[in-house]
């Protein structure tokens, strides 16, 4: 059984920088991944409000940044799925997972959030067919298309303008009455001529045949329902947090996500959480990286003071 101080599970802005910190502390140090390091930020287009770095990166170059700076500290990064944890003896905690088993004497949970579902009829039947949570990803299929963005939301906002630079039209259809958005998003929402924008609306449903070829909708002050003809649905309406084959015992808010203490700790002695499977204000890289570094550097006094 391979034995270290600090596992951390995700490998996400949260987690690598929760690694670096443990590891510069001294602490023999693993991160568990289950699909690919980087997290969110992979499938954003662009980052320009990272301090330091004016170049405005994409998330994926950025996250190679992050992975870079891990390797420089030899963190080792495994990508296997966990299948149980063995919390009953404290200080001597056990993960086993699809292919290992390890023993370690603290865990930083940083296994962020995914993209919450509309849960309407046709999302999940033309999702991959018209309906996507990542326009980053996606948008290239939907040049000179029509396309609609749910949400009000910061990035909402942010990806139906990255959108604008290859459909024909865009509409936005938000549940308020305005934006909840940033004012410099909104503005920049506002002027751009090939968007159109639906306030007071709900998706009632995406219709289709072999793809999404419209969308039902419904105001919510008037009851009246009307039909878009469109070619694709972009659906950005929050986040839920990641807390499948998390510990029974780690105590979670009624949104789900894990509560910490100021020092990224949980209910549970010796371990830790970051990033944004935690309920923070702000859901960003920068307020991740944050997190991440109280965590790992918590977990470290941790383990020193033990």
């Amino acid at each position: 059984m391979e034995q270290y101080d600090v596992i951390v599970i995700g490998a996400g802005p949260a987690g690598m920088s929760a690694a670096i910190y443990a590891v510069r502390g001294g602490m023999k140090t693993l991160i568990i991944e289950n699909k690919y390091p980087g997290g969110q930020i992979i499938i954003t287009d662009q980052i320009d409000n990272y301090p330091g770095i004016i170049e405005n990166p994409s998330g994926a170059e950025l996250a190679m940044l992050f992975q870079k700076h891990i390797k420089k500290f030899d963190v080792k990064t495994v990508i296997e799925n966990i299948d149980s944890y063995d919390l009953s003896k404290e200080k001597h905690y056990i993960i086993k997972t699809n292919k290992n088993e390890y023993e370690t004497k603290s865990i930083i949970f940083c296994t962020g959030a995914s993209p919450r579902k509309l849960n309407i009829p046709g999302e999940k039947q033309f999702t991959g067919r018209g309906v996507s949570y990542c326009a980053t990803c996606d948008a290239a299929f939907f040049r000179d298309k029509t396309v609609a963005v749910i949400g009000g939301g910061n990035t909402a906002l942010e990806e139906a303008l990255y959108l604008t630079k290859f459909v024909k039209k865009l509409y936005i259809i938000h549940r308020r009455d305005k934006f909840r958005g940033f004012k410099s998003l909104s503005e920049k929402i506002f002027k751009n001529e090939k968007i159109e924008i639906i306030f007071n609306s709900k998706p009632l449903s995406i219709n289709g045949e072999q793809s999404v070829n419209s969308l039902n909708l419904q105001n919510i002050k008037s009851n009246k329902e009307q039909s878009l003809n469109l070619d694709g649905v972009f659906i950005f309406v929050g986040y839920t947090p990641n807390i499948k084959n998390l510990p029974e015992n780690l105590k979670l808010n009624d949104s789900n996500y894990i509560i910490v203490g100021n020092q990224q700790e949980t209910n549970i002695p010796g371990i830790f959480a970051a990033g944004d499977v935690t309920d923070n204000f702000l859901k960003q890289v920068i307020t991740a990286c944050g997190t991440g570094a109280t965590a790992g550097f918590s977990a470290m006094r941790y383990i020193d003071n033990y």
